[in-house]
């Protein structure tokens, strides 16, 4: 199986091109470019080190969130055009396992995040069995105080990955103390490898174009349109994307 692997959830950008599990190129860079006008010229430039044609592909694989969402929307859209176009399976994988499928310890409680602002994030707790992340509590957003005091139930250490934990450290550690595990900071960035290899095994989504990220959490606009509109029923606003 050949696979394009597609990651904008966030700051840095990954795509990887992979053959069944080998790995044929891959880039992954964190230096805050514009995701949309550099994502295509880095997918060509793969396909083209992994000497492969747009219609050689079985499948795209992308990173669904949650995230920013400017960055999800771009790698989605592109995702799903390409799926589209091309007449090739789309997968979506959780953003917040990807970053936790850097860490291979068999056994290990890993608790990825990304910062969501005002003292919340994005954070999920998984276990790694196999050496792939396995969901304990699904992705939330949650403040970062009751996102520590949720963990310190677990009487074991848990690795925290991604490059937004240095900021929330404290907190955390205040609930979970020698529970806190950093992790190396060069497991910090999610990989499309990593992204690959787990959608490699999953199930396509069955309708191409009624796929949408998993934001897991309303917008600015959406917050405010709420509030002037008690009275409406709210349907989910990302299927309007």
């Amino acid at each position: 199986m050949k696979l394009l692997a597609i990651d904008t959830s966030n700051r840095p950008l990954s795509v990887a091109v992979l053959e069944d599990t080998q790995i044929l190129a891959t880039t992954t860079t964190n230096v805050g470019r514009n995701h949309s006008s550099t994502l295509l010229p880095v997918i060509e430039q793969a396909m083209a080190q992994a000497k492969l044609a747009p219609a050689d592909l079985d499948r795209i694989v992308v990173a669904a969130g949650p995230g920013s969402y400017t960055g999800l929307r771009i790698g989605v859209t592109t995702a799903k055009t390409l799926a589209f176009t091309l007449d090739k399976a789309l997968v979506g994988v959780s953003s917040l396992a990807v970053l936790a499928g850097n860490i291979v310890t068999e056994g290990q409680l890993v608790a990825p995040l990304f910062d969501a602002r005002r003292d919340n994030i994005f954070a999920g707790l998984y276990r790694i069995k196999n050496q792939r992340p396995v969901a304990v509590i699904a992705d939330q957003h949650i403040s970062v105080t009751e996102w520590g005091q949720r963990l310190a139930s677990y009487d074991e250490p848990i690795t925290f990955v991604g490059a937004d934990v240095d900021q929330y450290a404290d907190a955390l550690q205040q609930s979970l103390a020698k529970q806190f595990v950093r992790a190396a900071p060069q497991l910090d960035l999610p990989q499309a490898v990593v992204l690959g290899l787990m959608g490699r095994t999953l199930t396509p989504v069955s309708e191409i174009h009624n796929f949408v990220p998993n934001y897991l959490r309303l917008t600015q606009a959406e917050r405010d349109w709420q509030a002037k509109h008690p009275e409406k029923e709210h349907a989910p606003y990302v299927e309007k994307i």
